[in-house]
């Protein structure tokens, strides 16, 4: 497939219906739903359109009860199961969907349950939604019609067109099975039309013919009636591929969709973060101050750690050098493959980050960027030491003898260990967004440093630049 001119695709859309209206009917739709939203999140950048929401890092009974029972409509576990085996993946969606079938019932609540998925269609797509169904229907009379599937993702510059799934570099959209993701030595695929994607990753289970495709068109029209009748339609946990380019692509889907569940669908979800700002009723606020985000009167410097090896996060790397009021220290993780100088390279770099930042000095650790490749049929014993690699950069900040004045994660599977096990949090807020598709949350008071700005970077977010002007901004 070529790649497209951003400019010449969007000009060729259909114009936007009133947002006044759209908002309107939204509104009513959403005070009618009645149902608690639980989010499913595989890292912790699936917050990254939301803000005063709960997250919680466990999925124990004590946990998700306090979600049900919250006024907000809808709350996030963080499941980070994009850094788990296929097996430990399996376990703890059987888990969660067992107790949040239990904690249902014995609050009387009716729930949807979105498994939140990355933008580029990475992940452990169908196993979790087939596992979560499957086990939803064995204890529950709950039968799903279909499963929706809407990677649009604006602020990220995923885009879903005539069904096909693009990623915006600069002013040129690629198709995402074209992209670097779709090359991913664990989650890969070949296909960027949806329907087909769903039918590779699900071995031929599901066909692409048999998907439901919500056109553009349709939406831009409001033609709601029609989409309602095809949502209606859906039978045998087939498909539904969902177009859209724009917010107000998803609000008209999801009054259409509000108005099939309350006719009686039940629907699986595979999405990016787009749909659970809409089907969750957050409004927009602006991007964080400084002011929001460094509360504390400490002389300390932050801390920055760098995990992500995607194509972005090193040209963010790069641009973060130039920053001089930052010192940059090296983590060899190659040297995981000895036992006893990895234990020392994290001896020193726990040393020399904690002198640092007592100091004042704001510190960057970033693993070394050449990735540790063992062949290409060993892809299951790279993710066990990628698990190790990740657990001794969380221990770095497990072991922080002094507190910054923030604390910057770069990459999903790094920021979701060092969030939970680095800092101990069990629940947070969504404070918002520090820019466009990057969120912050404001740990608990259970966690290692309670109240401290913790800015979740996803690895793929952003211009070249953004990293150091998160950075320079928090610096001040």
């Amino acid at each position: 497939m070529l790649k497209l001119n951003v400019n010449e695709v969007f000009s060729q859309i259909p114009s936007r219906p009133k947002e006044e209206k759209v908002n309107e009917l939204l509104t009513s739709e959403l005070s009618l739903l009645n149902k608690k939203i639980v989010v499913l999140d595989d890292d912790p950048t699936g917050v990254q359109t939301v803000h005063n929401v709960s997250v919680y890092t466990d999925w124990s009974k004590e946990s998700i009860e306090a979600g049900f029972r919250e006024d907000n409509s809808m709350f996030f576990i963080l499941t980070n199961s994009r850094g788990f085996t296929a097996t430990e993946t399996e376990k703890a969606h059987k888990e969660i969907a067992k107790v949040v079938s239990d904690i249902a019932n014995t609050v009387g609540k009716d729930f949807i349950i979105i498994s939140r998925g990355d933008s580029t269609l990475r992940g452990h797509y169908p196993l979790e939604t087939e596992v979560l169904k499957d086990t939803i229907e064995s204890l529950t009379e709950t039968r799903f019609s279909g499963e929706v599937i809407l990677p649009f993702f604006q602020e990220g510059g995923r885009y879903t067109i005539n069904n096909i799934h693009y990623v915006q570099y600069d002013d040129e959209l690629v198709p995402a099975g074209n992209t670097e993701f779709s090359k991913d030595r664990t989650f890969g695929y070949s296909s960027s039309n949806l329907g087909e994607w769903a039918e590779e990753k699900s071995n031929g289970k599901y066909k692409a013919q048999d998907a439901t495709y919500i056109s553009i068109e349709d939406l831009r029209s409001l033609n709601i009636d029609r989409l309602v009748g095809q949502l209606m339609a859906v039978s045998d946990f087939n498909k539904v591929i969902v177009n859209a380019v724009d917010y107000i692509d998803v609000k008209v889907f999801v009054i259409a969709l509000i108005r099939a569940i309350r006719a009686g669908k039940t629907f699986m979800f595979r999405s990016a973060a787009a749909l659970t700002k809409i089907i969750g009723g957050v409004m927009d606020r602006p991007l964080l101050s400084r002011h929001e985000l460094v509360k504390d009167s400490i002389n300390n410097g932050g801390l920055i750690m760098i995990g992500s090896h995607v194509k972005k996060t090193t040209e963010q790397f790069e641009e973060l050098k130039k920053c001089d009021f930052i010192h940059f220290i090296e983590f060899n993780v190659h040297l995981v493959l000895d036992d006893e100088a990895f234990k020392q390279e994290i001896e020193r770099i726990v040393k020399e980050t904690n002198e640092l930042i007592a100091n004042g000095q704001t510190v960057a650790v970033f693993t070394k960027r050449e990735r540790l490749d063992l062949g290409e049929n060993k892809k299951e014993e790279e993710l066990v030491l990628a698990v190790k690699i990740s657990n001794a950069v969380t221990s770095i900040v497990k072991r922080l003898e002094v507190r910054p004045s923030f604390i910057i994660a770069k990459g999903g599977i790094t920021s979701s260990d060092i969030g939970t096990n680095g800092l101990g949090v069990k629940h947070a807020i969504v404070a918002g967004q520090v820019k466009p598709g990057i969120p912050v949350w404001y740990t608990g008071d259970d966690s290692k440093f309670p109240g401290i700005a913790y800015v979740i970077f996803p690895g793929n977010v952003g211009t070249k630049t953004t990293l150091r002007e998160v950075a320079e901004l928090l610096q001040g």
